[in-house]
């Protein structure tokens, strides 16, 4: 009897604690955050009012003020690379991405990981959040191809809604560059499909996002959205009433706004209050020799920027007040980053690009510009204010095309925070698997993810997550770029660019005014031997000396046009030569 009633009592206690719900069950998907996800197009690091910019930003303000910025924060120069990296956790070499197929030389093609379509060796985030009962879903721009294995709706994403281009029109579906198809590629949930006539990018993003939400079946089970905003990507377009406000704002030039950022960035303690500010680049416009009409037409154009900036903050707002509506909003992690700097493009200034956008019925009148059809961008030297403090924009490895905003808000989230650790676009999907409880994410077949979990630096528990002596280092399209400490090496190619290596001290130098090759041989020569490695190790290709990524464009502009227009050429030439044939022999008769 002594033996039998212990039994009895353990028995019980046993059947107790099986008929409770395991801690692995629904009842842990109540404790874990929904995660939310949005990248902007083309952002530069100081764009959002909560950084110093001048557009109106208040709901990403909010978020902000609710979370924690970080200032040192860096992405690929390009869009699709960056994009492979956020989403996986892993170098871009590694993902199958590390150039823009556009820009790829076609010898390049064959060559292991450059297809430029993300790999089936690396895992996405989604597929990751996905096996730890997340809801998935993403609207918007995808850019990692459109093979029935590389749609998103086959890495990891339950609901999509995406274009499948490097960019599009805003307000309707037609491409922005002759190299496109005639009809950019949207998908929804794996399917071709047209866009609504009413459509405009940002609104409709967020309606389908929603959308998507209200049709699942209501669970306990978090969920991840992806919003991949096409905003501020070429064509550059906004409704009228969001332009006007800005028009004055940029009236002063280009110039005054990278002073006036620069000094924003002091204040706010992106930079040290005695950091230089570097000039603009020599070959770049100056604005006081422009004509009193081209000052007119650049400031409007800047100022559809901002616009574009403020509507999509307005359509985040609404997302927001959706989650709130819904009670999910105290239980959302909210991160905000952008692909890269701004875009520096004049896209639409030579004669040929202005030939196709009269055919394809886009147009540059200033009185509607921003507004549907018309063909927008802000130009190199708008660029440059907007990448302030920084050197160089979009395409380019100087700080200026890889340091942009990064914002995390939201639940467990410490507030008012700002954190000058150096970070990377690598370092966003470890973060997030973190924050969703996973701890020790499972290695995908390319190995463990080169980013580092962010988590232990946001919430204090480390002032770095990378080691004074870790190298990390970065390339795409023959810009270059490895970090150690506060050390830069950095090469930036043509056509803004010469292509030489230069080293700089980003603590006290994040402008990269002065070059520290030739004052620090030893040092500099140390850089370029683990930049050597960081290729070794990554597979990463020498693009060459004159390797220039809008030549590739020009070729494969050429090469796709040659089939059309020799036709055309030839039918011509016979016509001339009928016609001459034709006048000839009727002379000849008249003659007789």
């Amino acid at each position: 009897m002594k033996i039998f009633i212990p039994t009895i009592l353990s028995l019980f206690w046993i059947t107790f604690l099986f008929a409770q719900k395991s801690p692995t069950a629904d009842t842990l998907n109540q404790h874990r955050p929904n995660i939310v996800l949005i990248l902007v197009d083309d952002a530069a690091l100081m764009d959002f009012g909560c950084y110093g910019g001048e557009a109106a930003t208040p709901n990403i303000d909010r978020l902000a003020k609710r979370g924690t910025m970080f200032t040192n924060y860096h992405t690929s120069p390009m869009c699709a690379p960056s994009r492979s990296m956020l989403l996986t956790g892993y170098d871009s070499h590694l993902t199958g991405v590390p150039n823009l197929p556009l820009f790829l030389p076609p010898e390049y093609a064959a060559k292991p990981n450059y297809d430029g379509v993300l790999n089936d060796k690396v895992w996405t985030v989604a597929t990751r959040l996905k096996k730890q009962n997340y809801h998935t879903y993403i609207t918007g721009k995808w850019h990692l191809g459109h093979s029935e294995a590389n749609l998103p709706s086959k890495r990891g994403f339950d609901r999509t809604y995406i274009l499948d281009a490097s960019g599009a029109d805003n307000y309707e579906q037609r491409p922005y560059l002759p190299t496109q198809e005639s009809k950019p590629p949207w998908y929804k949930d794996g399917k071709l499909v047209d866009l609504p006539k009413d459509f405009y990018s940002s609104r409709n993003l967020v309606d389908e996002m929603i959308q998507f939400m209200e049709e699942t079946p209501k669970d306990d089970h978090p969920f991840f959205s992806f919003l991949s905003f096409q905003a501020v990507h070429i064509p550059v377009q906004v409704p009228k009433e969001y332009t006007e406000k800005y028009i004055k704002t940029y009236e002063k030039g280009w110039g005054a706004i990278r002073q006036q950022r620069y000094e924003n960035a002091k204040k706010l303690g992106i930079i040290p209050p005695d950091a230089p500010l570097g000039d603009m680049l020599p070959i770049l416009k100056k604005w006081d020799d422009l004509s009193a009409e081209d000052k007119k037409f650049k400031a409007k154009a800047m100022a559809v920027n901002a616009g574009m900036l403020e509507a999509m903050d307005f359509h985040i707002g609404r997302y927001i007040q959706y989650l709130e509506d819904n009670h999910q909003l105290d239980n959302t992690v909210f991160i905000i980053t952008s692909d890269n700097g701004p875009e520096a493009s004049s896209a639409g200034d030579s004669r040929t690009m202005q030939l196709w956008l009269k055919y394809t019925g886009y147009h540059q009148d200033y009185e509607r510009l921003g507004e549907k059809g018309s063909y927008n961008y802000i130009g190199p030297e708008f660029a440059s204010a907007a990448a302030s403090p920084s050197a160089y924009f979009k395409f380019y490895a100087g700080e200026g095309g890889l340091r942009v905003p990064l914002i995390f808000s939201g639940s467990n989230i410490p507030t008012a925070r700002s954190i000058p650790a150096f970070s990377m676009v690598t370092d966003v999907t470890p973060t997030i698997l973190s924050i969703a409880g996973v701890e020790q994410p499972t290695e995908a077949p390319a190995g463990p993810m080169t980013g580092k979990n962010l988590f232990p630096l946001i919430h204090g528990k480390t002032d770095s997550v990378y080691l004074a002596n870790e190298t990390i280092g970065m390339e795409a399209a023959g810009q270059c770029a490895l970090y150690k400490g506060d050390l830069k090496l950095v090469r930036n190619g043509r056509p803004y660019g010469d292509g030489v290596w230069r080293l700089y001290d980003l603590q006290n130098d994040p402008g990269e005014t002065t070059d520290l090759s030739q004052s620090s041989p030893i040092l500099f020569a140390e850089m370029i031997r683990h930049y050597s490695d960081y290729t070794t190790e990554f597979g990463v290709l020498e693009m060459g000396i004159n390797y220039e990524p809008l030549q590739q464009i020009r070729s494969k502009l050429v090469a796709q046009l040659r089939p059309v227009v020799i036709p055309w050429l030839v039918g011509f030439v016979v016509l001339l030569v009928g016609l001459f044939v034709w006048r000839r022999r009727r002379k000849l008769a008249i003659d007789e």
